[in-house]
């Protein structure tokens, strides 16, 4: 039996129009346009695709996109001007800075610059520690991705064995306190932990975001369980050019999961949808509306 594929591309879509159904609602209810400002430093050819993605999809679903591209030599100083600006913009409701940045910027100094209402990366302290403590927070937006594509697999995730391999600030801490929002009992692994492999066996729900190409296998998974995978990564082909694959060994692993993700077209795809939910939901509670339907 093989797994049910969860198709990232079809929830996606489908969450981008209900977010487009929403902003035309507070646009005509209410006159406001959510805005989304997106801030590339530098030349970095994916941050570039990533950054053209979210400027389309940030239109296409009726809200204003502002880009601002900076050269990679631009000093600190510059640069928190900039975010200041943005904070300050009474159309801009949004503001994301593309990471990586180049060598010589500090992550924590700009992060941190960003109005904790207009965060909608989720990254800034003030969103983490709300997250953290239980509360109502801008939250990452590949974590809250991963968490829509598992209730679409369950309607709930209420006292599921849940295991995330991997534990960065960007994913998996935050999904941890995603999950346990959603009363999951959750298991975090690193590097670090022991028996890894016999500690996911024993899950339901199985999230994978350690950057290691097709590390988790087969044997690793309970049979039937969900699986979702965050890992992006190139090999090389026999052709000598690239391929993508995933933190999870797809082939192997579909045999004995009960759904699971594809790489691409799987966590990714959610992503930038749920940059736009989030842009939404920041407009809306800095106008001092009710929270949108999505």
């Amino acid at each position: 039996m093989s797994a049910r594929i969860i198709d990232g591309k079809i929830i996606a879509a489908d969450l981008r129009s209900r977010v487009a159904g929403e902003v035309e609602r507070v646009k005509r209810e209410h006159g406001l346009t959510p805005g989304l400002a997106v801030v590339l430093v530098g030349h970095d050819p994916a941050s570039e695709v990533y950054v053209r993605s979210k400027h389309t999809q940030t239109q296409a679903a009726g809200m204003a996109s502002f880009e601002h591209k900076l050269p990679a030599d631009v000093t600190q100083h510059d640069l928190l001007a900039l975010i200041d600006r943005l904070n300050h913009d009474p159309a801009v409701h949004g503001i994301l800075v593309q990471l990586p940045l180049p060598k010589g910027l500090s992550t924590e100094a700009v992060v941190n610059a960003i109005n904790p209402a207009k965060d909608v990366d989720g990254l800034h302290p003030h969103n983490a520690g709300r997250l953290a403590a239980g509360l109502d927070a801008l939250s990452p937006c590949t974590p809250l991705g991963c968490i829509i594509l598992s209730k679409t697999v369950h309607a709930s995730l209420e006292g599921m064995n849940a295991i995330v391999i991997g534990r960065s600030n960007l994913v998996g801490r935050p999904l941890v306190q995603l999950l346990l929002n959603e009363n999951a009992t959750v298991t975090i692994a690193h590097s670090r932990s022991r028996d890894l492999a016999a500690l996911t066996a024993r899950a339901d729900l199985v999230y994978a975001a350690v950057g290691r190409p097709e590390m988790v296998k087969r044997d690793w998974i309970k049979p039937g369980a969900t699986v979702i995978d965050v890992g992006i990564n190139r090999i090389p082909r026999e052709d000598g050019k690239t391929r993508l694959v995933g933190d999870v060994a797809y082939a192997e692993v579909s045999e004995v999961a009960g759904a699971i993700t594809p790489v691409p077209g799987g966590v990714g795809q959610m992503t930038v949808a749920c940059l736009l939910v989030n842009t939404l939901r920041a407009a809306c509670a800095i106008a001092g509306l009710p929270k949108p339907a999505v």
